[in-house]
């Protein structure tokens, strides 16, 4: 081992290729289920990456937390911590010999310690002037000094989770793992944390992984998103990678809010009941005319404008939010589909108004096989 600048530890025997962890074709199963919660499982993060697994309730995206933490063992396939084999089917390193730090959604603190005596926790083995050596400059970090000698019912929730946060780093873990973080703070304060988290990963250089169902939190924290479909990755990729060029209508929704409408392709256009978009493809697929469809539309990538003449697919206004910079507008399709669409500049359209729907700056509609 030695140590970087930032003062995180690093193994010189890693690398982008090995991984800090690295789940390979892994499957686990909980007792009594007739089913994989995850199976042919696939995950590489390299040293000092933030990777986000972003994926529905129920997905699977827990148990391949749980599963690199060591409180799951898997039927197949290999799990590598540290560059060292730590799970198989013949195999299981209890978790208190993986070195990894884990952060829960409800803190796990204990109510009878200090923050100081929270944070050495995790540094028992150590001898008492080095617990304290430890413990003082990670709780600055996390911006909690002078907060040593307070109990946790005096702390916030915020700082709570920061002092989590500090006793995960405590004994310099070769990864940070985050099980849904910010699930119990309110939304500015989630937004503030997940922003000291990012600088705080980036000072340490902590190869970090985060669950999380929240697309806000992967998209602002993450290096890379791994989207978790039926107990499998279905995509993974930098935010803006994944967001511009999703691989499947399930990717579309989990990344960003949208709706999905049917359509018919035909050269290299769709022909919706919202009117006629011209289209790209994603995935390196590819579409035969006449082939079914499903078009994705994205409020911030269209636009409405009055109706014109009765031969035109036409909409209705059925409801408008005035969100300060811009307004989103709710128009129901005459099936009653309803997709929405944000504008800058209102043009007085008002509820119960026909419109036209049409694509910001003639952009192209991402189609997928229906």
């Amino acid at each position: 081992m030695q140590q970087s600048q930032s003062g995180a530890v690093t193994n010189p025997s890693l690398s982008e290729d090995t991984g800090v962890i690295h789940l390979e074709n892994v499957e686990c199963s909980y007792p009594g289920s007739d089913r994989p919660s995850i199976t042919g499982f696939n995950l590489l993060v390299r040293p000092g990456e933030f990777v986000s697994i972003l994926g529905r309730s129920g997905a699977g995206k827990t148990t391949a937390l749980r599963v690199v933490a060591g409180f799951e063992q898997v039927s197949d396939g290999y799990v590598r911590v540290g560059g060292q084999l730590v799970g198989s089917s013949f195999m299981h390193v209890p978790p208190d010999q993986r070195r990894t730090g884990l952060v829960f959604q409800d803190y796990a603190l204990f109510p009878h310690l200090t923050v100081a005596k929270n944070v050495e926790f995790g540094l028992k083995d150590l001898p008492k002037e080095e617990r304290a050596n430890r413990v003082i400059p990670v709780l600055k970090l996390v911006g909690m000094s002078g907060y040593e000698d307070r109990y946790v019912h005096e702390l916030s929730g915020g700082q709570q989770q920061r002092v989590a946060i500090a006793r995960a780093l405590a004994p310099d873990p070769v990864a940070l793992l985050l099980d849904e973080p910010f699930s119990n703070l309110d939304r500015q304060l989630r937004s503030a944390l997940r922003r000291d988290i990012k600088q705080i990963v980036a000072e340490t250089g902590a190869t970090t992984l985060l669950v999380t169902h929240d697309r806000e939190e992967a998209l602002a924290t993450s290096d890379r998103i791994a989207v978790m479909g039926e107990q499998k990755i279905e995509q993974i990729g930098t935010p803006e990678d994944v967001y511009q060029n999703p691989v499947s209508a399930e990717v579309a929704r989990m990344i960003g809010s949208c709706e999905l409408i049917p359509g018919i392709y035909r050269g290299g256009v769709v022909v919706t009941e919202a009117g006629v978009f011209p289209t790209r493809v994603t995935n390196g697929t590819s579409l035969s005319d006449g082939r079914q469809v499903l078009a994705l539309m994205r409020a911030s990538e269209l636009e409405i404008e009055p109706a014109g003449d009765e031969t035109q697919r036409t909409a209705t206004v059925e409801l408008k939010e005035f969100e300060g910079e811009f307004s989103e507008y709710s128009v129901k399709l005459d099936s009653g589909t309803v997709i929405r669409v944000r504008k800058r500049v209102a043009n007085g359209m008002e509820i119960g108004d026909r419109v036209r729907v049409l694509p910001r700056d003639d952009a192209a509609v991402i189609v997928f096989p229906a």
